[in-house]
């Protein structure tokens, strides 16, 4: 199969969606597929990118005439699917699914991130004005919690498939899980530091469960990541005295997020609308058990108990991991859990199959979208 993914944003940036989506590419040509991007992300060639983009203040992934750029590419290559890939706002993207729609094509659009009451807004009023739910595209989100924002918005119109993201499962597991404890609990947070990740509050949370914990027990903390928080984050952790027992070493590579993971007792994923949470699947399948948010999309593949705590509040997030560092028998029972059982979602092959019938479905749809 000829697939062309339209997303706005890829390597060399390392967002959660470039990220996945350039596995996403390395899979399916694995699988046979014919795989192209279209982006508007400026960069070094790539083999099969083609880089759409025009260099904007801020290095803004947009092009003032991407439209045209992608139905000139679109006629050029007449791919089986389009793919689109979107988040909050992704105006390249809504182009390309345009541009698509347009040319007849069949198109796959995913929505990587939970719509908060804001983008709840501008969808309605683009729904209010282009009736989008209507064009015949398979709509698919990362997660349960993902579909349901986009679900609320589109209506019965538009069901939304879940597929979630892709990780190699197996590639992750240890070989043996150790008990920890050697040198104190290793508390591990892995993503980029960005406010509505909520970094800051995560040392809100250390800091206050570090104050709950009694002295007798040692902990130190490493959040591997960077963004725009960052500062933000240093300045809160040496006004309150966490220098010297956590540590932010900045972005790291896989081989290296996976080696902190192997050392670490309980991951926490803080943001309250992490759409799927790809860090905290790879540190649920090291063994690591998760503290989350239970209406996040990480609810798709930890049960509260079983692979690790789901909590409501903040104040649910500090007494969980307060708990799991001080109870050593549930940390380790759901650790051994979570070592002997695969995650129930996200291995590659199931991935890649439920996108293939997606695939499958779009090309029997007719597509229609309006001229406005």
């Amino acid at each position: 199969m000829q697939i062309l993914h339209v997303t706005d944003c890829y390597a060399p940036r390392l967002g959660g969606i470039e990220v996945q989506v350039s596995d996403l590419v390395a899979a399916q040509r694995a699988a046979g597929h014919r795989v192209e991007v279209a982006t508007a992300t400026i960069g070094d060639d790539l083999h099969g990118v083609h880089r759409l983009g025009a260099r904007m203040p801020f290095a803004l992934p947009v092009h003032p005439r991407g439209g045209g750029r992608l139905a000139e590419l679109l006629a050029l290559r007449r791919p089986d699917v389009v793919h689109v890939h979107v988040g909050a706002v992704s105006p390249f993207a809504w182009t390309g699914l345009r541009a698509a729609l347009r040319a007849g094509l069949a198109v796959v659009v995913t929505v990587h991130s939970m719509w908060d009451p804001a983008t709840h807004g501008i969808y309605t009023a683009l729904k209010m004005a282009f009736d989008w739910p209507k064009w015949g595209v398979v709509a698919t989100a990362v997660s349960t919690a993902a579909a349901a924002s986009v679900q609320a918005v589109a209506g019965l119109a538009m069901p939304v498939h879940v597929v979630p993201n892709g990780l190699d499962v197996a590639g992750w597991r240890p070989a043996v899980r150790p008990d920890g404890d050697a040198d104190g609990v290793h508390v591990v947070a892995v993503g980029r530091l960005a406010p509505r990740k909520q970094p800051v509050r995560l040392l809100r949370i250390l800091l206050a469960a570090r104050a709950l914990v009694p002295a007798a027990v040692p902990i130190r903390a490493t959040i591997v990541g960077d963004g725009p928080a960052r500062g933000a984050m240093d300045r809160f952790a040496a006004a309150n005295g966490m220098t010297s027992w956590v540590s932010m070493p900045g972005r790291r590579t896989r081989e290296q997020v996976a080696q902190v993971l192997a050392t670490g007792d309980v991951f926490v994923a803080p943001a309250p609308r992490e759409s799927f949470g790809i860090a905290a699947l790879e540190a649920r399948a090291v063994g690591l058990p998760i503290v989350a948010r239970a209406r996040s999309g990480v609810g798709d593949f930890v049960r509260h108990g079983v692979e690790g705590l789901l909590a409501d509040t903040f104040e649910d997030m500090i007494t969980a991991v307060t708990r799991l560092i001080t109870d050593h028998r549930l940390r380790q029972s759901i650790a051994r859990h979570n070592h002997a059982v695969p995650p129930a979602v996200g291995a590659w092959p199931s991935v890649l199959d439920h996108l293939e019938r997606c695939y499958r479905q779009a090309q029997g749809q007719p597509s229609v979208v309006s001229s406005g």
